[in-house]
């Protein structure tokens, strides 16, 4: 059984998709961060770093007794080597994931926070912030078209832990000041990961948690 510390954001999207996705068993705990649970003792327990989402395995492979993990990108890598699905095999293949799935960690995640928080959220609005993480963002954007030019999925020939993490930054583009006509690649292939029953079953997921 997994448990997983989340609330309804990006990053715990991720993992709910692919808990939802693989069929991993899971109990869902809500960290309500506009409340600042993530400061709870409990939690800091679990996650230092007072972020979510985080999760504890209490059933790994080593059973050496429950084991405690955050980052989503560790996550999501340590739960497709646990599930033995949505990342490949070979060598070249697996490093294509990696690669992709860093980019959404170091790139698209950060720039689209940084856009979230100055477009929406910041007390002031400061215009060469905004115009900064606007056009970054757009940039990250026109980098995974190019990608997904005349491809199904974003790396490896199929569908990975790489898609799960990217798909839910894409999700709020509107917020992020983007527009899909301008990146059909990336278009066809958002519309491909919003039908899945899985993702679909995720955001319900994040409707009901208040």
């Amino acid at each position: 059984m997994i448990d997983l510390h989340y609330w309804t954001t990006p990053n715990g999207h991720k993992i709910t998709i692919f808990l939802e996705e693989s069929g991993l068993p899971y109990k869902l705990h809500p960290v309500n961060i506009s409340k600042n649970e993530q400061f709870n003792a409990d939690f800091l327990k679990v996650n230092p770093n007072n972020k979510i989402p985080a999760i504890v395995d209490n059933t790994p492979e080593d059973n050496a007794g429950p084991l405690t993990l955050f980052e989503s990108g560790a996550i999501l890598w340590y739960l497709a080597e646990k599930a033995k699905k949505f990342v490949p095999h070979s060598t070249r293949a697996k490093a294509e994931v990696s690669q992709w799935l860093f980019w959404q960690m170091a790139g698209l995640g950060p720039m689209a926070g940084q856009n979230h928080h100055f477009n929406k959220y910041a007390p002031e609005k400061i215009p060469y912030a905004m115009d900064r993480y606007i056009k970054e963002t757009a940039r990250l954007y026109g980098v995974l078209n190019k990608q997904l030019d005349g491809k199904e999925w974003v790396a490896a020939g199929e569908y990975t832990i790489a898609d799960m993490a990217i798909y839910p930054w894409i999700v709020p583009y509107e917020m992020q000041s983007q527009d899909l006509n301008d990146f059909p690649h990336l278009k066809k292939w958002f519309e491909k990961m919003q039908k899945r029953e899985a993702v679909v079953r995720a955001y319900d997921i994040a409707k009901k948690i208040k």
